[in-house]
């Protein structure tokens, strides 16, 4: 369970220190990645919705990514384990945009990789896709 935590939430917060982001010229306006997004779905399981990771089965109850113009990101998880009740969890990155497609680099993480489509964004992160909407 830890692995999912971690690098789930570097989207995950579910998911890291970079250095400056910048966005980078390509995408048009009307795609602007910047806002706040809703987790809707993990793996095509809308939520509240259960995951085997790791010999776990946290419950994920709900998101929030974050994506601002200066080139930062967060995400905030909460999801539940049988074990210890609901949790919290919140990652940071920067990231670098080309068109649509973003880079995220986690604060003593990996990277992952995200898209945005108008009010959609997706992050594949441990072989997971997270969808999100504004």
């Amino acid at each position: 369970m830890p692995r999912f935590l971690g690098p789930c939430w570097l989207s995950a917060g579910l998911l890291l220190a970079g250095t400056g982001c910048k966005n980078e010229a390509g995408g048009n306006a009307s795609n602007d990645p910047t806002g706040v997004y809703a987790l809707v779905s993990v793996d095509g399981k809308s939520l509240p919705c259960s995951l085997l990771q790791e010999g776990a089965s946290p419950t994920v109850k709900s998101g929030v990514f974050t994506l601002d113009a200066g080139g930062h990101c967060r995400s905030q998880i909460t999801f539940s384990v049988p074990e210890r009740g609901d949790m919290s969890r919140e990652v940071k990155a920067t990231y670098t945009r080309q068109g649509a497609d973003l880079t995220m680099q986690w604060e003593g993480a990996g990277m992952t990789m995200g898209h945005v489509d108008r009010s959609t964004f997706t992050m594949t992160n441990e072989g997971m896709v997270f969808a999100y909407r504004k």
